[in-house]
């Protein structure tokens, strides 16, 4: 039987940072983890249409600090900043602390796996032909240089009655290698004939020193 684990997780603290940064003692974990998830679930309920792969959040003693990537920042930053103080004010009324928010452009969004993973999701609930726009998909991100990258979608795809699973694969995706820079994203589609799984494996080069520095091949 085959274990499977989560590439981003396998990598914590060797090739990918934390993405949440803080210390509580046990009495306050809980708490504090609970927050996070509201922050984060708050933010991609309200902004799903930024793009935003992920969400970075620190803690000091007196403030949240929340990082947003998004692929399209001037619909959270909003006209003369009017959106992002509207953010910080319900997050502030959601988590009753002290928060700041800095939004980080993504460049290459075609490169981020999680939005990946939505792009087809978005497509498949507009009923476009699933094998379509796998093979799409693939051809985009090779073109802007990824080194592999692999598509599982999962369901009753195309409104078959049974589900079943289909994946597409290009390059090299080295899941055991430790210091291969390799994304990962998975979303649902919430089709008319039910919810279709996708998950996103894109291949970025090896990463070289310490956590964070630039890929080798990228």
């Amino acid at each position: 039987m085959g274990q499977k684990v989560n590439p981003l997780s396998f990598r914590i603290a060797v090739t990918e940072p934390w993405r949440s940064r803080w210390y509580a003692t046990k009495r306050e974990f809980g708490e504090y983890l609970i927050e996070d998830q509201k922050i984060r679930k708050l933010i991609k309920a309200n902004y799903q249409y930024a793009g935003i792969p992920r969400i970075d959040i620190e803690r000091t003693r007196e403030e949240i600090k929340v990082i947003l990537y998004a692929a399209r920042p001037g619909v959270i930053i909003g006209r003369k900043g009017a959106e992002v103080e509207r953010l910080r004010e319900s997050l502030k009324d959601t988590v009753e602390r002290k928060i700041e928010v800095e939004i980080i452009e993504v460049s290459q969004p075609e490169l981020e796996a999680q939005l990946v993973a939505e792009g087809i999701a978005e497509q498949l609930e507009k009923r476009a032909p699933f094998r379509r726009v796998l093979k799409k998909t693939v051809e985009t991100a090779v073109q802007l240089g990824c080194l592999g990258i692999k598509i599982q979608i999962s369901g009753r795809l195309g409104g078959s009655e049974m589900s079943r699973t289909e994946r597409t694969v290009s390059g090299s995706i080295p899941l055991q290698t430790l210091r291969a820079k390799i994304d990962y994203g998975f979303t649902e589609a919430k089709t008319t004939y039910g919810r279709i799984g996708i998950k996103v494996w894109i291949y970025k080069g090896e990463v070289i020193g310490k956590e964070g520095s630039n890929a080798s091949n990228a």
